[in-house]
């Protein structure tokens, strides 16, 4: 799984735990996200390892929901996961020489530190519930 995607696929994998009667297995949720299983089993590890996710074994196991939704944000699932910087752009020198290149490389970190603390904080102000229930009623409109 690409480091860019992995949050947007275990916010997918989690809510369909979420609306899932019992656990699914790392085959399952290999096939829903195209990938291989082993890859999976990796990255729910940092799920469970934060309490998000209960691994059972046997027949009948899998992956499992193990927390409130509404106690868990998009912001602890992108750090459970071992996700990278938010921003993957910034300066390929950046101990420049060149006074330009160092003004430069001042206005972009400036303007990027600006925008990863609003992306953290709207992260951090979003709930799995909330997503559930935005899922919820996007598939289930009222009358």
């Amino acid at each position: 799984m690409r480091n860019d995607s992995r949050l947007s696929r275990m916010l997918h994998v989690l809510l369909h735990m979420a609306r899932h009667d019992g656990p699914m297995t790392s085959d399952a949720i290999a096939r829903m996200l195209g990938t291989n299983p082993v890859v999976v089993r990796r990255t729910m590890a940092g799920l469970r390892d934060a309490g998000y996710v209960r691994s059972e074994k046997g027949h009948g196991g899998g992956w499992a929901i193990a927390t409130d939704l509404a106690s868990v944000s998009l912001l602890d699932v992108h750090r459970a996961v071992g996700g990278p910087r938010l921003f993957a752009i910034g300066n390929e020198h950046p101990n420049a020489d060149c006074a330009v290149e160092k003004v430069v490389n001042a206005a972009v970190e400036g303007a990027l530190r600006e925008a990863e603390a609003l992306l953290v904080a709207r992260l951090g102000a979003v709930s799995l519930a909330e997503l559930a229930r935005s899922f919820d009623a996007r598939c289930n409109p009222p009358d």
